[in-house]
């Protein structure tokens, strides 16, 4: 989805260039807003009811809107419908640092300064880290609405089983746990994996390990700085070094028969997997799917020279916006800000949903349901060391190149890490050079 995620940000921005210019069309006319309009969304079967029930709230304090609420909607669809010309009035985006430089940057869609402006609508509202991965260039198109944090999930009782008395700090401590908890068949093949560092596993990509190493992408003018950065090869070492114990081909093995992400033949879930790197949203699933499971989160380790860190991680999360062709921007507009900002809604879809409320008044909010696995996912992203990935006009694209790198390195395709590191910093630069540059500092 990464890999599709980048085609399709080309492909706006070739849509959006020379289509969308110009903000007169966006401007608020007035607060008195009416009419039919329709709301895409990603979420399907158990969220989006809860996403329905939200927008069914709206309707009874906004009587003159009534909205169509579109479900299962990908963002290569709403591109689609961007390109065609009848995208929706209101859309909602599940990956943010993949999007939010295309539709701000070029006009996909519309800025929304002037209806904050004139409804008192402040930015300060947002914690910080949702307010970078929002805007972009100085153009806020879109609102956050609910992010995604990520920790780690560990089995109490294999824990128990191993003799380990808490999760881990550390990723020194990781690694030893995750050696310990791991059962092989006596053909040596994994039977039960104690944490698989696999680039492209679930939700191992690099973007969710690097804040434990606390490293940056760019340095302030935009440059790439992977080979300059010490953090990046010391993670990339360290994923390698547990993939080489397990073995490259007894990890591709036990993948293969892992069960889908999203389904309840998750490996974590069954009790294949001891410890995974997940977001908060697996909360809900086990819930659901798998009761019984007896586990615990954490804050992900981090790197053993930087213990300052722990208790961070990174996040993301998805947006909100308006597309420049909505015929009802002003009812649009409303229901934006419904979701963006009102307490009530977002606290609605953190206790239905289960992923983190994008407001510090929502954070902060009695009635969020009590649960203290999901109680660790707010605290993380409350943290002041948690990072997100900068929002550059390629999306996800340079994230997708240091993925591919770093699969390759787990591979054993890499002789020299260094200067792959220097030749990764080189395509990086040069990707974003070619899109026209640009990143929010």
């Amino acid at each position: 989805m990464r890999r599709l995620a980048a085609v399709m940000v080309v492909l706006l921005l070739a849509l959006t260039a020379g289509a969308c210019g110009g903000s007169d069309e966006s401007k608020p006319t007035s607060a008195g807003a009416s009419g039919d309009i329709t709301f895409w969304t990603g979420f399907t079967d158990r969220e989006l009811g809860v996403m329905k029930d939200v927008v069914a709230d709206f309707e009874k304090t906004h009587p003159n809107i009534h909205v169509k609420v579109v479900g299962g909607i990908s963002d290569d669809k709403i591109v689609a419908a961007i390109r065609g010309g009848n995208a929706p009035d209101v859309a909602h985006s599940f990956d943010a640092g993949a999007y939010a430089g295309a539709y701000c940057g070029n006009g996909a869609w519309i800025d929304l300064a002037d209806y904050m402006k004139r409804d008192g609508v402040s930015e300060d509202i947002f914690p910080p880290v949702t307010q970078k991965y929002s805007t972009f260039e100085g153009t806020r198109c879109a609102l956050p609405m609910l992010a995604d944090t990520y920790g780690l999930y560990y089995n109490k009782d294999m824990f128990a089983k191993a003799g380990i008395s808490s999760p881990p700090k550390t990723v020194s401590e990781l690694m030893d746990d995750a050696k310990k908890l791991t059962v092989r068949n006596p053909d040596g093949s994994l039977e039960v994996v104690g944490l698989d560092p696999f680039n492209g596993f679930y939700e191992n990509v690099s973007a969710h390990w690097a804040p434990q190493w606390g490293v940056d992408w760019t340095d302030e003018s935009g440059k790439s700085i992977l080979s300059t950065t010490p953090g990046w090869a010391q993670m990339f070492e360290w994923q390698k070094e547990l993939v080489d114990w397990y073995g490259y081909d007894n990890l591709v093995r036990f993948q293969a028969k892992a069960g889908d992400e999203f389904s309840p033949q998750q490996a974590f879930e069954r009790g294949k997997l001891a410890m995974n790197l997940d977001g908060e949203w697996r909360v809900a699933f086990v819930a659901a799917e798998h009761p019984e499971l007896n586990y615990g989160t954490a804050p992900l380790p981090v790197a053993d020279d930087q213990p300052d860190l722990y208790g961070s991680g990174y996040t993301s999360g998805s947006i909100i916006g308006i597309p420049k062709t909505s015929d009802n921007k002003d009812a649009a507009w409303e229901l934006v800000k419904y979701l963006g900002t009102d307490s009530g809604a977002l606290v609605k879809m953190t206790n239905g949903i289960r992923n983190v409320p994008t407001t510090s008044e929502a954070l902060k909010s009695s009635d969020i349901n009590p649960d203290e696995n999901f109680n660790v996912f707010l605290d993380i992203f409350s943290n002041p060391n948690t990072r997100t990935t900068p929002v550059t006009i390629v999306g996800s694209a340079n994230q997708d190149l240091v993925d591919a790198f770093a699969a390759k390195y787990q591979a054993g395709k890499v002789d020299d890490l260094q200067a792959g590191l220097v030749n990764l910093d080189k395509a990086v630069d040069a990707q974003l050079a070619a899109a026209g540059g640009g990143q929010v500092p």
